[in-house]
């Protein structure tokens, strides 16, 4: 039994482009991108042509005269440390202040933030409608000038529902307060412009869109400003020390490059494989919930409640059965909280604990989706008994 793939949004496998352009980084440049001599400069032209290729893929601008700033670090969860705590903490000097970020954030955007609330900030949470979307009504009635930040995801990583960000960014402009967005999960899937976005800072992570694993970046508006939350050296700017990974740099510009090439055909392939398989749940199991359906979403993700049927059950049950999902987020695998972000909707706890997350990626197939409803209609069945 051939085992199907449906949690791209958890990671995404790489594609073989990208592997062989690493390897021949890997093979032919072999010197540390801060050193002077003529290995040195080697990989740190091949480190700065890819960072300069990312930024023009997303729409920044770091060769003019305001240049935008693209900082390497480890992952979305270094880069949204960062944004939260480095963006926060250099507003006020140090001093506490105030956080806003949605209800529907991801764990590595809610970790800072308690940090900051550790520190004696105040953290006030935007809630969210029953369609997954975020109150920006109540982002217009609590920001103020003691609003040092605010947090919003662009794309939420489970139910995929698109956000207003490019509203809550002329919110934010009007009170004069920085706005970070988590991008990860909308880059890759959907155009983003990180100009027109009117964002203050973006992350994003390359095992998203199908780049390696190991390898995020902060992009931050030109005049920005912003502190390191890491110590000991003076790569980019000292903003995020250590060496640089040039390899894993170029692996994430060739897989954001092939995304964009293949960005409208994707979308369209993503949204017609993602109704069918909701269609095609729903026609042999219709009591099932499709949360956010009638919200703008991400093409390829499908969030589904199954009325009845334990959702932490019905995970192992189709594991077994040879499809890949999950619950909620890979970084709240193992917690026995009920999803925080179908929680913040309001929605029953019935409903809560019985949904998974399916994620579709460029690898996904039409044969698969079809041998995963047979398959997912099978174990529920199983299940009732």
């Amino acid at each position: 039994m051939k085992s199907i793939y449906l949690d791209h949004n958890a990671t995404t496998p790489i594609l073989p482009e990208v592997v062989e352009a690493m390897r021949r980084v890997w093979l032919e440049v072999g010197g540390n991108p801060a050193s002077q001599h003529q290995f040195g400069r080697q990989a740190h032209r091949v480190l700065e042509d890819a960072r300069e290729k990312i930024a023009a893929l997303l729409g920044a601008e770091i060769t003019g005269p305001e240049p935008d700033r693209l900082i390497f670090t480890s992952g979305a969860t270094e880069a949204n440390n960062l944004a939260i705590c480095g963006m926060a903490l250099a507003r006020t000097g140090g001093r506490p202040g105030a956080l806003i970020t949605s209800s529907l954030e991801h764990p590595s955007v809610l970790g800072p933030a308690e940090h900051l609330l550790d520190l004696g900030w105040r953290w006030d949470t935007l809630g969210a409608r029953r369609d997954g979307i975020v109150r920006l009504d109540q982002l217009q009635d609590w920001i103020s000038p003691e609003t040092a930040l605010v947090s919003m995801t662009a794309a939420n990583h489970e139910i995929g529902t698109v956000q207003p960000i490019a509203e809550a960014a002329r919110i934010c402009q009007a009170h004069g307060v920085p706005l970070h967005t988590d991008a990860v999960q909308m880059v890759g899937k959907l155009p983003v412009c990180f100009r027109e976005l009117g964002v203050s800072a973006m992350t994003i992570a390359a095992h998203k869109f199908h780049g390696p694993v190991g390898i995020g970046a902060l992009l931050v508006r030109h005049g920005t400003p912003i502190q390191p939350v890491l110590f000991g050296g003076h790569q980019q700017d000292g903003l995020r020390p250590g060496t640089e990974a040039v390899a894993l740099a170029v692996g994430m510009a060739t897989a954001l490059e092939i995304s964009v090439q293949n960005q409208q055909e994707h979308i369209r392939r993503m949204t017609a494989l993602r109704d069918r398989l909701e269609r095609s749940l729903q026609a042999g199991w219709p009591e099932i919930v499709i949360h956010g359906r009638c919200a703008p979403r991400l093409p390829n993700t499908s969030c589904i409640a199954f009325p009845g049927l334990d959702g932490q059950v019905l995970f192992t049950a189709l594991d077994l059965a040879g499809v890949a999902c999950s619950i909620g987020s890979a970084c709240m695998s193992g917690s026995t909280e009920p999803s925080p972000t179908l929680m913040a909707m309001g929605l029953s706890k019935e409903l809560v604990l019985s949904s998974l997350r399916f994620s579709l990626g460029a690898t996904t197939t039409q044969e698969e989706i079809d041998e995963a409803v047979r398959r997912i209609l099978e174990v529920c069945r199983q299940l009732r008994g």
